[in-house]
């Protein structure tokens, strides 16, 4: 689909709700946290951007984006009622879904919509002999913050690649001083393409990304269809060229106590103002998309948002 088409899509759904929310009903104002993700990642980029444009919506909300380690502590935040909403990798919220690792029972979360794709990029030094899963075998690797998607995945990654790693945990900003100073081998990261801080990484240490697209068929196997093939295009990072590797959606969530008109308003800020919504590591490569907003699989989506939803069918 072109950008045009997109735009069209999302602006002939933006009238649809906007022609069923017309009543003149203005509801209470409201103070809405967002649980994100590390700075410098898509995660809080995003949900910065969403909360400037809610403090705009009716009814009015006052929306705040917290850093956080991103998708595993969100879930926890969500169900503890210190966040609103977070922000949860696919695999994580089925994970919390079902009350299975690292989850220890089932919890009630409920999706607002599915939005961006995650590329998880295993980064290594351009000059340190590290080319394939293989290499990294007995060598220390972070596999992202303790409380993030991407530590989860990684256990996820090497056990399906059947390479034994010695697993580190660090936020983004540590990892990659980490890889300069060669005291890791490679950084497991789950963000945009290109995130800024792996590109200004490169400007100074080369780097490349490992191909991860051959461990797909065991993952999904294993966990699922939560994993996508994706390609890492040409040129993202300079001098690293096309390669396969492995995507994961990312889902706005909630709990089921969510107001239902927060949640209205929620969708109709995410079709309504799509074009404001990308962040500007994704420009070129991800568009909120119409036709998956609603594709949230084994995690509902909350009814006020449903109904948001059902709203352009008239």
């Amino acid at each position: 689909m072109t950008v045009s088409r997109r735009a069209a899509l999302l602006g002939g759904l933006g009238l649809a709700l906007a022609g069923c929310t017309s009543s003149g009903y203005r509801g209470p104002e409201r103070t809405v946290t967002i649980a994100a993700g590390e700075p410098g990642g898509f995660y809080l980029a995003f949900a910065e951007l969403l909360a400037a444009e809610l403090g705009r919506a009716e009814p009015l909300l006052h929306c705040t984006a917290v850093p956080t380690d991103a998708s595993v502590t969100n879930v926890r935040r969500v169900r503890e009622g210190t966040a609103d909403l977070g922000l949860v990798s696919t695999d994580i919220a089925h994970a919390a879904a079902a009350g299975s690792r690292p989850f220890p029972d089932p919890v009630p979360l409920r999706a607002i919509g599915r939005v961006y794709e995650n590329y998880l990029q295993l980064v290594a030094r351009a000059d340190g002999g590290v080319r394939e899963l293989a290499d990294l075998a007995g060598r220390p690797v972070v596999l992202g913050a303790s409380g993030s998607g991407a530590a989860q995945f990684g256990e996820r990654l090497f056990a399906a690649a059947g390479v034994r790693v010695e697993a580190q945990h660090l936020q983004l900003a540590d990892s990659i001083a980490s890889l300069a100073a060669k005291r890791g081998d490679a950084i497991l990261w789950s963000g945009g393409i290109p995130t800024p801080a792996l590109a200004e990484l490169n400007r100074t240490t080369p780097i490349t990304l490992l191909p991860l697209g051959g461990v797909l068929p065991a993952l999904r196997a294993a966990h699922g269809p939560v994993y996508d093939q994706v390609l890492v295009p040409a040129g993202a990072y300079r001098g690293v060229g096309e390669l396969g590797t492995i995507g994961v959606a990312n889902l706005l969530v909630c709990s089921p106590t969510l107001p239902s008109d927060v949640a209205e308003a929620l969708v109709r800020v995410l079709v309504g103002r799509a074009a404001e919504l990308v962040p500007a590591q994704a420009v070129g490569t991800q568009f909120l998309d119409v036709r998956t907003l609603i594709g949230t699989g084994a995690v509902p989506l909350h009814p006020g948002a449903a109904a948001a939803y059902r709203a352009l069918h008239g």
